[in-house]
């Protein structure tokens, strides 16, 4: 069976949701990610990954990850390290009230607490509306190229 003639057990599987799939925000559909599979066998499952590795799908897989995490991974320790810097090096201004006990120190503590869930949200939603339907038909690939790789299904 291919994964073209494959029908999901969820009946909501090709239906999308306000907001998902849409690329930016302009309700644009994303744009979809091209087959990994290429006709002909290969001839051992090693062949295979290694066929999908180099593929065009896997490759925009990755970069939609990519394009997410490094931006906001580098802007968190940013963030973070200048929470630190701040701290030992202007205490003065890190004990600063802004209105009673609360301090700067601890704003900005809580932020760091604040950005986390934020960043851990926005992944989740990355990864919901540009990744997981494009890993999801990659993986499908995988195990269809493999499974071809073995001489059959087991």
């Amino acid at each position: 069976m291919h994964s073209s003639n494959a029908r999901y057990g969820d009946p909501w599987y090709d239906a999308l949701a306000s907001g998902w799939g849409e690329a930016g925000g302009t309700h644009v559909p994303a744009a979809p990610v091209p087959p990994a599979r290429r006709e002909g066998g290969t001839d051992t499952a090693a062949d295979v990954y290694v066929e999908v590795q180099r593929s065009a799908a896997f490759q925009e897989v990755r970069g939609r990850y990519r394009r997410f995490v490094v931006p906001a991974t580098s802007g968190f320790l940013v963030w973070y390290v200048a929470y630190v810097v701040t701290a030992t090096t202007a205490p003065g201004l890190m004990a600063r009230p802004v209105a009673g006990a609360v301090n700067v120190a601890m704003l900005a503590g809580l932020g760091q607490f604040l950005t986390t869930f934020l960043l851990t949200w926005a992944y989740a939603r990355h990864a919901r509306l540009r990744r997981d339907r494009a890993a999801l038909e990659l993986r499908w690939d995988t195990q269809e190229m493999t499974r071809g790789a073995r001489g059959g299904a087991r």
